[in-house]
C-alpha cells in the first residue's frame, strides 16, 4: 500500500489515508481502499472495529481534479466503477467503520465518510458535494446518509462548504469534538462497540446494511433471519448467559450448531 497506513490496538484498528497534501483521491488510492476493505480481516486479523482517518490537515479534499480533465465518455465508466467499488468496500466491510473527520470531507471525501457506519468530526470540519463546481456529478446519494433531502439538494446545487455544526442536528454526525481529541474520541467509540462478540458485530453490520432501504415488514424479517443464523454460534448463548449471571462475557466466535 502506498497511500494507506494502519495499526491494531487489540480489537481496535486505525487506518489512515496518507496522500499529501490533502488526501485527494486518485485511481491508486481508490484501488488501495477497495483492496484493503475488501480483505480487511486479512489485513487486520485482531480487529473488530475500524477507525478511518486522514493524515495531515484534512480527512479528504475530494478527487484529484487532473483526472477530470482527461475524463471522457469512453474512459469514464472504468474510472467511475473503481471509485464506487472503493466506497462499496468500506460500506460492505464486515467490521463497523467509524470515520474521524478533520478539515474537509468533500466530494469523494464525503462519500468515503458517508460509506462508514458512523462519523465523528473535529470542530471546524467542513463538508461539501462540490461536483457541480468542476463539471461532474455524484455524492448526493452518499450525502443522503448524513442529512435529509432538502439539505442534500441545497449542498448539491450550491457546491458550497458547510460547517459540520450545521449538519449535526440532522443525526448523521455522531459528535463534534476539539481537533486534538478527534482520534481519541473515535477510538473510544470504537471500544464501546468492540466489547461485543465479533460474530455478532459482523451479523449486525450485515443486518443494518441489508435493512437500510427496506420497508418495515421485509426488513424485520431479514433481521430475524440473521437472528436464526446467530443462534448457531456459542457467542449468542454466552451473551445472554453472561448478562443473566452478571459477569463479563467471554466470546470465541465459535459455531455451536452445524
Amino acid at each position: 500500500m502506498t497511500f494507506l497506513e494502519w495499526q491494531e490496538d487489540g480489537p481496535i484498528a486505525t487506518v489512515w489515508m496518507n496522500r499529501p497534501p490533502v488526501n485527494a483521491t486518485d485511481q491508486q488510492l481508490y484501488s488501495e481502499l477497495r483492496e484493503f476493505f475488501s480483505h480487511v480481516a486479512d489485513y487486520l486479523p485482531q480487529a473488530r472495529v475500524v477507525v478511518l482517518a486522514g493524515r495531515g490537515k484534512h480527512f479528504c479534499a475530494g478527487n484529484e481534479l487532473a483526472e477530470f480533465q482527461t475524463m471522457d465518455p469512453d474512459n469514464a465508466p472504468e474510472r467511475l466503477k473503481l471509485a464506487r467499488e472503493a466506497f462499496w468496500a468500506i460500506y460492505d466491510s464486515p467490521f463497523p467503520v467509524i470515520a474521524a473527520v478533520q478539515g474537509v470531507a468533500v466530494g469523494s471525501g464525503l462519500a468515503i465518510a458517508a460509506s462508514c457506519d458512523l462519523v465523528v468530526a473535529a470542530e471546524g470540519a467542513q463538508f461539501a458535494t462540490p461536483e457541480v463546481n468542476v463539471g461532474v456529478l455524484g455524492g448526493a446519494k452518499h450525502l443522503s446518509r448524513l442529512v435529509p433531502q432538502g439539505m442534500v439538494r441545497l449542498m448539491h446545487y450550491t457546491g458550497d462548504l458547510y460547517p459540520v455544526e450545521k449538519l449535526l442536528p440532522y443525526g448523521g454526525i455522531v459528535d463534534i469534538v476539539p481537533q486534538e481529541q478527534l482520534l481519541g474520541a473515535a477510538q473510544a467509540l470504537a471500544r464501546s462497540i468492540a466489547r461485543h462478540s465479533p460474530v455478532t458485530l459482523e451479523l449486525a453490520k450485515r443486518s443494518l446494511n441489508g435493512i437500510e432501504y427496506m420497508d418495515l415488514k421485509p426488513g424485520y424479517e431479514f433481521e430475524q433471519g440473521l437472528t436464526r443464523e446467530l443462534s448457531g454460534y456459542e457467542d449468542s448463548k454466552e451473551a445472554v448467559n453472561a448478562f443473566l449471571e452478571r459477569r463479563p462475557p467471554i466470546y470465541t466466535g465459535s459455531r455451536a450448531w452445524r
